[in-house]
């Protein structure tokens, strides 16, 4: 089927989705979750000739994104079921006035519309974009990277099952078949189709999309993460903390990618870091690219002239030695994309200055920024970062997915 005719579909099913109760909606969501389970070993066979298809051609880091597992799943059907508790934001009073004349104002939460999702490698994205879209009143029109196609079909095929097995209309989910560049271009400019476009991938699909997108879209994901140590910090806590951001699972966008180091402490918490980090590790030793300072401290890699604005997705991490909290504000601020930066300190003046000097989304006293996360933030699950300041921020959940109409009543008033 053409990208053309799936937006069809998804058009005539955006119709009929706004007369369906919420309650019916979260039973949709149930059976939704119900079904990836029982369809766990078609998901994992699909997902298995992903994953051999694409060795050779990604990093294992990213391997790790595309792969798959039954605890996997079972936490995609969690996520699912975890939206279905949530309040359903449509239909909710925003603001209500009334006017002299007698006009009563309200405005009111209502769905977007046709939400459509491109993104890459990731496959949870696939049920998480469904769940969230469907709770929140919207048609889902997913664009799967090839590197993930087979993966994204397979649990597409079991959400389709549980929305007819509730009795809704499967094509509220549509999965795009093509997944050349020519897909992504139509829907780019697929006006009158999408209501909002939503990219979630690399800093290339990102940038093409705000450049040549004339549907409404929302920047998201890329994520140059720092974590700025300052001279009052409990060194213990930073290097469990750094540790976590950098190595958890570094192929995420909240995953640090830029540690700033204050002066001050630079002497006694590199050689622990290095020793942590590199030393210590036999399984994926961290490389540390370091600044002209932190090079005359401990040995490493130095610093390229790109280091402090790539975001490596790897065991990689950069290194910059400041002199107090604002040059590390001044720095990140320099080269964040916007996404999370946390400050490791016990001063309270300090922790106030960095943040409400940082302009990202996500600003994180003593705790990792790998935190950045709709789960993590109880909003379910996420439909991305946006990185941007309109309409959404941060972690997109069911709030971010509405926008608002107003709604007039009178009494025979004329003007």
């Amino acid at each position: 089927m053409t990208t053309q005719e799936l937006l069809i579909k998804a058009k005539a099913a955006k119709s009929k989705l706004g007369n369906i109760k919420a309650a019916d909606i979260d039973c949709a969501l149930l059976m939704m979750a119900d079904q990836l389970i029982e369809n766990t070993d078609a998901i994992l066979a699909a997902n298995a000739l992903d994953v051999e298809a694409a060795k050779g051609n990604i990093s294992d880091v990213m391997i790790d994104r595309l792969m798959l597992s039954a605890e996997r799943i079972s936490g995609m059907a969690q996520g699912i079921r975890e939206v279905a508790a949530l309040p359903s934001p449509l239909g909710r009073v925003l603001k209500h006035h009334e006017r002299p004349d007698g006009l009563v104002i309200e405005r009111v939460s209502v769905a977007l519309g046709v939400v459509a999702i491109i993104y890459e490698s990731r496959p949870n994205v696939t049920s998480d974009a469904a769940a969230l879209a469907l709770k929140s009143g919207n048609v889902c029109v997913l664009r799967c990277g090839k590197e993930a196609h087979g993966s994204a079909g397979a649990i597409v095929e079991a959400l389709r099952a549980g929305l007819k097995k509730a009795g809704l209309d499967e094509d509220m989910v549509l999965l795009i078949e093509d997944t050349t560049r020519q897909s992504a271009n139509e829907l780019m400019t697929a006006d009158g189709y999408v209501d909002l476009l939503i990219p979630r991938g690399g800093k290339g699909l990102i940038s093409a999309i705000v450049k040549n997108a004339t549907v409404p879209c929302i920047q998201t994901g890329t994520g140059i993460c720092h974590i700025y140590v300052d001279s009052s910090a409990d060194l213990d806590m930073a290097l469990d903390i750094v540790e976590n951001a950098k190595c958890s699972r570094p192929s995420v966008c909240n995953a640090e990618e830029v540690l700033v180091v204050a002066e001050s402490v630079a002497r006694d918490f590199l050689p622990r870091l290095k020793q942590r980090l590199v030393d210590e590790r036999e399984v994926n030793p961290v490389e540390l690219r370091l600044d002209e300072k932190a090079a005359r401290i401990i040995d490493g890699t130095p610093a390229g002239e790109q280091d402090f604005d790539t975001e490596f997705l790897d065991y990689i991490l950069a290194v910059k030695i400041v002199k107090d909290v604002n040059e590390a504000v001044a720095h990140i601020n320099a080269h964040s994309t916007g996404h999370s930066e946390a400050i490791i300190t016990q001063d309270e003046q300090a922790a106030d200055i960095f943040t409400r000097g940082i302009d990202s989304s996500s600003v994180y006293v003593n705790a990792s920024t790998r935190f950045t996360d709709g789960g993590e933030f109880g909003l379910g699950c996420e439909m991305g970062i946006s990185t941007q300041k309109l309409h959404a921020r941060g972690p997109m959940g069911l709030e971010e997915l509405n926008t608002y109409k107003y709604i007039i009543k009178g009494s025979g008033n004329i003007r």
